[in-house]
């Protein structure tokens, strides 16, 4: 389990994030600034060691909050945490079939998918949050076990994305880790305590 005040707990890892469409990509971005965006959330970290933390901070982070507060949405058109685990835990499936995939069939294409869609169909926002991360853990936990296994030339096999083109393992696991980042912040921005307005002067009231 990570310890307390470790990476993910860092407010000087994160960037401020301007997010739009279901909480998930700023407006008007390229599948190119996507990539450069959730790889530069990596720059200076281990991958593994991320993505191997990230499910006890994700724990660490919903602790004590009420089921209410973690479906309640910050917009309409923006997920709720909830959603986001909902989201975690599905993209680990799709990252872990991925990655079994291309080890088996090199070259292979790799579909892209509708995440909003898998959002509708899986009833993301009635979803139990705390499930959500256990199936995130579960799978996590059977993904880091299969990419400790692999020899130094597995690493560079690659498979051929419908929208950002030839993908090799250790981009993936570099993308899975900062996708993990982009959540953490999300999350932790959405659960933060509403900012105090400052109380206006003597002065001020009394006039």
């Amino acid at each position: 389990m990570a310890a307390a005040g470790g990476w993910w707990d860092d407010p000087n890892l994160f960037v401020e994030l301007d997010q739009a469409v279901r909480g998930e990509q700023p407006v008007n971005e390229t599948i190119q600034n996507y990539v450069d965006r959730i790889l530069g959330y990596t720059q200076g970290q281990e991958p593994l060691r991320v993505q191997a933390a990230t499910a006890s901070a994700l724990v660490r982070l919903v602790k004590g909050v009420s089921p209410a507060k973690l479906r309640k949405r910050s917009a309409p058109e923006q997920w709720s945490v909830a959603e986001i685990l909902a989201h975690l835990a599905d993209s680990e499936i799709v990252c872990g079939w991925r990655l079994r995939a291309i080890l088996g069939a090199p070259g292979k294409p790799i579909e892209a998918y509708d995440q909003n869609a898998w959002a509708d169909a899986g009833h993301y926002a009635s979803r139990d949050p705390r499930q959500s991360i256990e199936q995130f853990r579960a799978m996590r936990k059977a993904n880091l076990l299969l990419l400790n296994s692999l020899t130094p030339e597995q690493w560079s096999l690659y498979g051929l994305h419908a929208e950002r083109g030839r993908e090799s393992v250790e981009r993936m696991v570099n993308l899975m880790a900062g996708h993990d980042l982009n959540h953490l912040q999300q999350i932790k921005r959405l659960l933060a305590p509403p900012k105090r307005k400052p109380a206006k002067s003597q002065a001020a009231t009394e006039r």
